[in-house]
């Protein structure tokens, strides 16, 4: 089994850092840094879109974020990290929410990106305070979003949650205080976290 996994530690990629060290599969991890590793032609045969995260398991390539999450859970279903298909509804649908409404919603308020009533309609997101309330309308009082167990979706969406919480964007309320405190808590979480702070010398943007 070969499993590669393309970041950089001040990227999205934490977020799939996360979700490896979530299934214990072991991995390699190739750092590239912004500019010229990045935007080699080497790293463009793997994403043509020249943005990291990536992987590569056992020859497939899988970009993109969401994808990335869901493929895992499905690749690895020996931690539990995907409902049984049966009872995906939810999972795929809120996702796929966080992966484009909110993600959209998200980067256009952080680049000053006002629409207006009338462009709300052709927006996929229609309001950023919309998709915000929705996004925090999936922040359970106890437990986690699929109810009482972990899934890959807390760590996509708890991801986007605790970024946005950090820059200012989401309210710091004790419900999402705590939440994000059971699922930063988490081993896996830790040990990611500590891996790409411990890279960030060598390969962050100020490197």
């Amino acid at each position: 089994m070969s499993l590669v996994f393309y970041t950089n530690p001040m990227s999205r990629g934490r977020i799939i850092r996360w979700m490896l060290e979530e299934t214990g599969a072991p991995y390699e991890t190739r750092f590239l840094r912004y500019g010229d590793e990045m935007n080699s032609a080497a790293y463009a045969a793997v994403n043509p879109m020249q943005k990291v995260p990536a992987i590569v398991h056992n020859g497939q390539v899988v970009t993109e974020c969401g994808a990335i999450c869901l493929y895992l859970a499905d690749a690895f279903p020996e931690a539990g990290l995907a409902p049984p298909l049966a009872g995906r509804a939810g999972y795929y649908r809120w996702m796929m929410f966080a992966a484009g409404p909110w993600e959209q919603a998200n980067v256009n308020a952080a680049l000053g990106v006002q629409v207006t009533p009338e462009q709300s309609r052709m927006a996929g997101y229609g309001t950023f305070e919309r998709a915000l309330d929705v996004l925090l309308s999936l922040v359970p009082e106890t437990g986690y979003m699929l109810g009482g167990k972990f899934s890959a979706l807390d760590v996509y969406a708890g991801s986007h949650i605790g970024w946005a919480t950090q820059f200012g964007s989401i309210p710091a309320t004790p419900r999402i205080a705590a939440y994000l405190d059971r699922i930063q808590s988490r081993p896996a979480a830790r040990r990611a976290a500590e891996l790409d702070d411990a890279a960030i010398p060598e390969y962050g943007p100020a490197a």
